[in-house]
């Protein structure tokens, strides 16, 4: 049973408030033919010094410096050094029960060019608990299967049909080297999509399990606070890496249809931007999505381009992307403060 071995990466950067829970439940794990690659990106709070403390502790541990370049040149960095045959990704203020490495393995073959996806758990800071299943069905998919199951749900869905997160997974690793390439460390939000997307396009066996053993950390916080001023361009960036995978990958009516579910999918991603700005951006939210949605770009993506939107609050942010207007705008921003209060609260 253990006779693949599985590099965990996991990228640090300032998290030694979390670091050692994270830490302690990959060395516990019952499956034991590990390595861990604790990739320290520059971080300045001392847990880099952690990294290396916990390598001394236990020989299947490897700490790697390099100076900071953000979460995808760390990742990168932590592939680059592994030996592994299956990478396995987790985030250094998240955790996983000690099974989960063990429950995913047991489905391995060994076939190249395959991923062990499991669900996840968020874990919010009042100790309350949410279990997120992908709505594919648990079951393994050979790739006449995945061809006809996977691929045409992959883009262009309000919901994910299968995560796309590079967490709480065993991929070979092949999968993830011969991807990497699309993976551009510009990207801040939705980066797990550059390398997933090719990968579970290229996926020659999958198997969706039925466990959810890892453990998100979801901070309210940040969560409310943070307002990004580059993620419209972060998002149009993310729009071209998805053009460039599917011209890549797909050929004829397939890749006309791909591209389709690209614009589709970038409709998702800018109600995301549409968030940003009415979220956090108290003084030049209105100025910016008016910016958005009546650039001549995002009109004739609208009239163009349907979509399937069933969640309230992406209703909202769909109308004001169709009907960008003072009621709409200030609307969706009240909205959002109101949400967001709660969130709080």
């Amino acid at each position: 049973m253990e006779k693949y071995k599985v590099s965990v990466i996991v990228p640090v950067y300032n998290t030694k408030k979390y670091l050692a829970q994270c830490v302690d439940t990959l060395v516990h794990q019952t499956y034991e033919n590990l390595e861990i690659l604790l990739v320290d990106d520059g971080s300045t709070d001392g847990s880099g010094e952690l990294c290396d403390g916990f390598a001394r502790g236990d020989k299947r541990i490897r700490a790697v410096h390099k100076e900071n370049g953000g979460l995808v040149s760390a990742w990168k960095r932590g592939v680059r050094e592994s030996s592994g045959e299956y990478l396995c990704f987790v985030d250094s203020d998240d955790w996983a029960d000690l099974c989960m490495i063990a429950d995913m393995a047991k489905h391995l073959s060994g076939v190249s060019g395959e991923i062990i996806a499991g669900n996840y758990v968020i874990e919010r800071e009042d100790g309350s608990s949410q279990y997120v299943w992908q709505a594919l069905p648990a079951g393994e998919y050979d790739r006449a299967a995945i061809e006809r199951e996977v691929i045409p749900n992959l883009l262009g869905r309000e919901h994910r049909y299968v995560t796309v997160s590079r967490c709480m997974k065993l991929i070979s690793r092949e999968l993830i080297a011969e991807n990497m390439k699309y993976s551009d460390e510009k990207v801040i939000m939705g980066e797990d999509m550059t390398v997933m997307l090719p990968g579970l396009i290229d996926c020659k066996r999958l198997v969706a399990t039925d466990g959810a053993h890892y453990h998100y950390r979801y901070v309210t916080e940040s969560m409310v606070h943070k307002y990004d001023r580059n993620l419209y361009d972060n998002i149009r960036l993310l729009r071209e890496i998805f053009f460039r995978v599917v011209s890549d990958k797909f050929t004829g009516d397939e890749l006309l249809e791909r591209h389709r579910q690209v614009e589709q999918e970038y409709i998702f991603f800018l109600l995301l931007a549409l968030k940003n700005e009415a979220r956090g951006n108290p003084e030049g939210y209105r100025k910016n999505i008016f910016s958005i949605c009546k650039s001549p770009e995002i009109q004739r993506l609208v009239r163009e381009t349907q979509v399937q939107v069933e969640d309230k609050a992406n209703k909202l942010l769909y109308l004001t992307l169709r009907h960008p207007g003072e009621i709409t705008v200030r609307l969706l921003r009240l909205a959002m403060i109101v949400y967001y209060r709660r969130q709080r609260a």
